[in-house]
C-alpha cells in the first residue's frame, strides 16, 4: 500500500512538473512610447518658420507632425520624379531642422491618385518620396532616422471622382516624430516595394 501511495505521489509530481513547464509565460503587450506634448509644440513652431512663404502644409496628427507637399506645385509635370526648384529651400530647411536633432526621425510618404494601375501608382509615388528623401540625405540625415514609402492610391485625402479630389491625393508627406516611435510608425505604412517599371510620361503624371 505504501509503495502504491509513493508511486502515485511521484507520478503526480511528474505530471504537475510537465504541465507547468509547458505553459508559456503571458506575453506583455508592447507599450507605444509616450509623445511629449512639449516636443510637438516646439517642433510645430520651428516647422512653421521653416515653411514660411512656401506652398507646403503643416498639420498635427495625433502624435506626429506632417508636412505635405502638393505634387502639382512641387514636381515637374514633364519629369514626375523631379522636384521644382521652388521646393528645394523649404525642404532643405526642414531637413536641417531634423538633422540637427538626433532624437527626431522622418518618414517620407509618396501618394498618388487612383488614375492608372496600382503598380504605376506605387512606382511613381515611391519615386517622388525618394526625391524628397534625397534632400534629407544630402543634409546629413542617416538611414536610421529616415525611411520612405510609396503608398500609391491607398491613403487618399479626398474622393478620386473629381479633378480637385485627385489633386489633393497627389502629394508627398514628411512625417516627423521622435525616433523612439519610428518602428511603430513604420508598421502603419509597411508596403511591399514596387517592381521596377518603366512608366511613360503620359501615364506617370498622376
Amino acid at each position: 500500500m505504501n509503495l502504491l501511495k509513493s508511486a502515485s505521489l511521484i507520478l503526480c509530481m511528474i505530471v504537475t512538473g510537465c504541465s507547468s513547464n509547458s505553459e508559456k509565460p503571458a506575453e506583455v503587450a508592447a507599450v507605444a512610447p509616450k509623445i511629449d506634448a512639449a516636443w510637438l509644440d516646439d517642433y510645430e513652431t520651428r516647422l512653421r518658420e521653416a515653411l514660411k512663404d512656401s506652398r507646403f502644409e503643416l498639420e498635427r496628427r495625433d502624435s506626429v507632425l506632417v508636412v505635405t507637399a502638393p505634387v502639382d506645385s512641387s514636381f515637374n509635370p514633364d519629369r514626375p520624379g523631379m522636384l521644382l526648384p521652388v521646393t528645394l529651400a523649404p525642404i532643405t530647411r526642414v531637413a536641417k531642422l531634423v538633422e540637427q536633432d538626433d532624437k527626431t526621425a522622418v518618414i517620407v510618404l509618396g501618394h498618388a491618385d487612383s488614375t492608372g494601375s496600382d503598380e504605376i501608382n506605387r512606382t511613381i509615388s515611391r519615386e517622388r518620396a525618394g526625391a524628397v528623401a534625397a534632400i534629407f540625405r544630402l543634409s546629413g540625415l542617416k538611414h536610421d532616422r529616415l525611411r520612405i514609402r510609396g503608398l500609391g492610391s491607398d491613403m487618399p485625402r479626398a474622393a478620386n471622382d473629381s479633378k480637385e479630389g485627385r489633386a489633393l491625393n497627389r502629394r508627398v508627406e514628411m512625417v516627423l516624430a521622435p525616433q523612439t516611435t519610428l518602428l511603430a510608425l513604420l508598421a502603419e505604412y509597411n508596403q511591399p516595394a514596387p517592381a521596377a517599371t518603366q512608366v511613360a510620361t503620359a501615364e506617370a503624371v498622376k
